[in-house]
């Protein structure tokens, strides 16, 4: 289960133990519960069990302006409930499907999970300062040209800013 974060102290609460858990690093995968963030889990997971270290996955909670209701868009069942709880479930369920199709793998069974509310962004660059990460991989669709220009990337500006290195993974579309 996700833990949720309200404030900056209990994201460096969880920082400390996270790093005090760890002997290889920790490589953080922020995710929107997309192909492209299902894609970058299945990468750190890979580099993860490589290179001995740790994965904490997070994911920001927000319900964005040019999509209200997202989250209940990703939840089956028709209910009324907070945003955080609706995002904590399809959490967990965006991570228990990456879990069975990577075959059960150790590393994303033990992977932290961690929710903090907030701008993307913002919250991701306070989160890397707090946990210092060894790597951020993160998935991205690869938008271009206007589209680009005018709603911005994240992961564009998360390589601009981010204090650590930054793998970007985009799905793979296969044509047959």
């Amino acid at each position: 289960m996700a833990e949720l974060a309200t404030s900056s102290d209990e994201v460096r609460e969880y920082a400390v133990a996270a790093r005090q858990n760890t002997q290889g690093g920790i490589i953080l995968v922020p995710v929107d519960f997309s192909a492209h963030s299902e894609a970058a889990l299945l990468e750190a997971a890979g580099y993860a069990e490589a290179m001995g270290a740790s994965l904490i996955v997070l994911h920001v909670v927000h319900d964005p302006g040019e999509m209200p209701g997202y989250y209940s868009k990703l939840i089956k069942k028709k209910r009324v409930t907070r945003i955080q709880d609706m995002a904590a479930e399809a959490f967990d369920q965006f991570m228990d499907r990456g879990i069975e199709e990577n075959g059960g793998s150790a590393v994303l069974k033990e992977a932290g999970r961690l929710m903090v509310r907030g701008l993307p962004v913002t919250r991701i660059l306070e989160v890397v300062e707090h946990l210092e990460p060894i790597m951020v991989v993160m998935g991205s669709q690869g938008r271009t040209g206007l589209k680009h220009l005018v709603i911005g990337s994240k992961a564009t500006q998360i390589v601009q800013l981010c204090p650590v290195p930054v793998t970007i993974v985009k799905r793979r579309e296969f044509k047959g």
